[in-house]
């Protein structure tokens, strides 16, 4: 390999009370070029990363920039080396705006007292164009869906002009074109010579925007090569130790009757704005289906998910669960009671407590299940917990230890074993496999699989076609708030998927 190597860790190794992070890791950055780094969950990735960020550091080892040894000891020394990182997790305050959050500590001032908040807004909304997408600089970031505080994230990093800039995970919550988008933007800050560090586990647009590829496994190298010298079945075999044609196949699962039934589900748009997020929506659900939803952001997904768990009250609508009509003022703990069960597709904010243990956040939303008089049986919750770290194969040194300890794939593990410890009917799932390698997708799959065989429904949000078109008994297609398709996976092609995505409410009222 005769390109020029920025940086290099050296024989890195991190260890953490119970776990080796790293071991002993090599790690090549090339210069002008994006340098993709891939592996399961727990591999060491996010770990790696953040002790080049100086978020940690490393147990022993040595990082070489430019053939000088540095030691950034926090995220500002490694910013004054040129290093900046988009967290995998957003990292943003909620309550300011926008502008405010891209130049957060580095705001830009008059005289070096008082902040330019117009002049901060300004660059903020050049970066904002540069990313084609029309947010106000002045909104608040609370008010915000998922896929565009990422884009804030990017614009955070892109504020601060580095010459290395890590991106784990960037479109996770994007859609296809705002991926689009952001692969020209790494386009042209590859062709001004920064050099880029890329994670993601999806692997096709890894082909498509890298040039060499790292692979960790359980915390060591295992190799390294040249995009154009490698395939997808490769990366796979490294990541997994295993041929890529064992990966998942959906098994065979009966079908029965209908255990939820929607009908005319509506949310008005907010305020005065007019139209609706969810345009009277009608659709049911049979007990072993998995019923896959998918559409463009903004479709209205989420909200039908939503407002199905109670979280708008001026949601309305009838729901049938198993028979019994749900009442549209039912809180979320009756819902939960009934059986339904949401998870979220912000696992952070929306799906753990981040100051609690690993075992305290699987057991939330079921304690009622582990009481024993007027206290909780310590007993029960261990052996849940146990038997939800096994079935899910969720890697961790200790379940007392905080959520924060895991990587983000098996905290999204704990979201799902928290779910599934609440028993549900009909179980929600909305973008479960963001953030998840191929190997925990299979995972998740499996479990879908095998619930779906014990009779309980599963709806499931994905951007993700081929999953989608993987997994999904049915699917239904969303656009502007309404379902304009209803396939079985035999119809489900990839063309007809993406024509049904883009037709206007106007065309296709309802799909049942």
């Amino acid at each position: 390999m005769s390109d020029e190597v920025i940086l290099r860790a050296e024989q890195v190794t991190k260890v953490y009370p119970g776990t080796i992070a790293l071991n002993n890791v090599d790690f090549n950055i090339y210069r002008g070029k994006v340098n993709v780094l891939v592996g399961e969950n727990g591999a060491g990735k996010s770990t790696l990363m953040k002790i080049l960020a100086g978020v940690e550091e490393a147990t022993s080892g040595t990082l070489i920039l430019e053939g000088e040894v540095i030691r950034p000891r926090g995220p500002r020394e490694a910013e004054q080396h040129g290093i900046g990182i988009i967290y995998q997790e957003l990292n943003l305050f909620p309550n300011l705006s926008v502008s405010e959050n891209i130049y957060m500590a580095h705001e830009i001032t008059s005289g070096g007292v008082v902040v330019n908040h117009a002049e901060q807004e300004q660059r903020a909304a050049d970066l904002l164009k540069r990313l084609e997408q029309p947010i106000s600089p002045k909104t608040l970031v609370a008010n915000l869906r998922i896929g565009q505080q990422q884009i804030v994230e990017i614009a955070k990093t892109l504020a601060l002009n580095v010459r290395i800039l890590i991106m784990d995970e960037p479109t996770s919550a994007l859609s296809n074109a705002e991926v689009e988008v952001l692969f020209r933007v790494i386009r042209e800050l590859r062709a001004q010579g920064v050099s880029i560090v890329y994670i993601s586990h999806k692997l096709e647009e890894l082909m498509q925007i890298g040039d060499y590829i790292t692979v960790l496994r359980d915390g060591y190298l295992i190799a390294e090569a040249r995009i154009p010298d490698i395939d997808l079945k490769w990366i796979v075999e490294n990541m997994v130790n295993r041929d890529a044609a064992t990966l998942y196949t959906p098994p065979e699962h009966p079908i029965g009757s209908e255990l939820l039934r929607v009908e005319d589900l509506t949310l008005p748009r907010p305020g005065k704005a007019q139209g609706y997020l969810l345009d009277h929506v009608s659709f049911s659900l049979n007990a072993g289906e998995i019923l896959g939803i998918y559409g463009l952001m903004g479709a209205g997904r989420t909200e039908l998910f939503e407002v199905l768990m109670g979280l708008h009250p001026y949601g309305t609508g009838t729901i049938w669960l198993d028979g019994k009509k749900i009442s549209n003022h039912a809180s979320v703990e009756q819902r939960i009671d009934a059986g339904l069960m949401l998870i979220p597709e912000d696992r952070q904010r929306e799906g753990l407590i981040q100051t609690l243990t690993i075992a305290d956040n699987m057991i939330l939303a079921s304690l009622r299940r582990y009481l024993s008089g007027f206290f909780l049986s310590s007993r029960k919750q261990k052996e849940s917990v146990s038997r939800m770290t096994r079935n899910l194969a969720i890697k961790l040194s200790n379940p007392q230890n905080l959520i924060g300890s895991l990587s983000g794939g098996n905290q999204q593990k704990v979201v799902v074993a928290k779910a599934l410890l609440t028993s549900p009917k009909v179980l929600m799932m909305d973008e479960p496999t963001r953030g998840i390698d191929v190997g925990a997708k299979e995972e998740i799959f499996d479990i879908m699989a095998e619930l779906a065989q014990q009779g309980f429904g599963i709806l499931f949000v994905s951007t993700e076609l081929k999953e989608v078109m993987a997994i999904a008994d049915r699917v239904l297609v969303m656009s502007k708030g309404c379902i304009t398709a209803n396939m079985t996976r035999a119809e489900a092609t990839e063309q007809a998927l993406v024509e049904a995505s883009a037709i206007g409410h106007e065309i296709v009222k309802t799909g049942v």
